[in-house]
């Protein structure tokens, strides 16, 4: 996709970016016993850090966190700035009782504007976000036997069709796997606030947003253009398996070797 279209015809480079950081990384024990997902090491340098290099190279401004199981960590490690980009915090007092779609609830009153959604367990590439940096996007991968959880479909024009909860059921289409990273206009986000409140009032506090966003794709009341993440660097870290899968995939950068006189350092 060419960025230099999308400036062409209007549209803006997001500049804020939401990441939903409560849960209590349960899967991840004991890893996460007494720290949060985020602060998981992927070779020496963890997803919160790795995702914040990210964003600071694609010249995000703002950082807003939702936080949860322990977010003193997060605040410590983190603080209010990094470089140029601005952070904030939200905290989620519900987190052990609720689910990801109170936290992108409790965003409601803080962002105002376009921004890019990240779950705390994504490791990846910069240059895969070059093409998120745009309104009204979700990242996808081509369903693999290996991969579970959420899938959609698309159309042949790369807009989004159908969610699908799991994936035990057989099917005949092609199925692409959420990623996980989504990308809102202002106008999209207004829509989505509005369900979220009607789900958070009628108590339904323990569900996952994507159950919004597949009832507002069937609606049309929410567009997304799929990017794809086929055959690029990226892994969801759920387990301690997928842990050691990731960091396969993010080796540890080969330390340039200075010689001295009488030592290599």
């Amino acid at each position: 996709m060419n960025t230099d279209i999308n400036n062409c015809c209007g549209t803006k480079r997001i500049t804020t970016a939401l990441l939903l950081a409560a849960g209590t990384g349960s899967r991840l024990f004991p890893l996460t016993k007494s720290s949060p997902k985020c602060l998981t090491l992927v070779n020496e340098k963890s997803i919160l850090a790795r995702l914040v290099t990210n964003l600071k190279k694609q010249g995000f401004k703002r950082l807003v966190i939702v936080t949860g199981h322990e977010q003193k960590c997060i605040v410590d490690y983190l603080g209010d700035k990094s470089g140029d980009l601005n952070i904030e915090y939200i905290h989620s007092p519900l987190y052990k009782t609720t689910n990801n779609i109170y936290s992108l609830w409790m965003a409601k009153n803080i962002i105002n504007e376009p921004f890019v959604l990240f779950e705390s367990d994504l490791v990846l590439s910069s240059t895969l976000l070059d093409d998120m940096v745009y309104p009204d996007r979700m990242a996808v991968a081509l369903m693999q036997p290996w991969l579970n959880g959420t899938t959609v479909s698309i159309d042949q024009t790369n807009m989004v069709t159908q969610f699908q909860q799991g994936t035990s059921d057989s099917y005949s289409d092609i199925r692409y796997k959420t990623v996980n990273i989504y990308s809102f206009s202002l106008q999209s986000w207004q829509a989505i606030v509005k369900r979220l409140n009607q789900y958070i009032e009628a108590g339904d506090v323990n569900c996952y947003y994507e159950t919004v966003f597949s009832e507002m794709v069937d609606s049309k009341s929410l567009s997304l253009n799929s990017v794809s993440f086929d055959h690029k660097p990226w892994y969801e870290i759920d387990t301690i398996e997928d842990l050691a899968k990731a960091e396969l995939l993010f080796p540890v950068p080969e330390q340039k070797v200075v010689r001295h006189e009488n030592s290599i350092v």
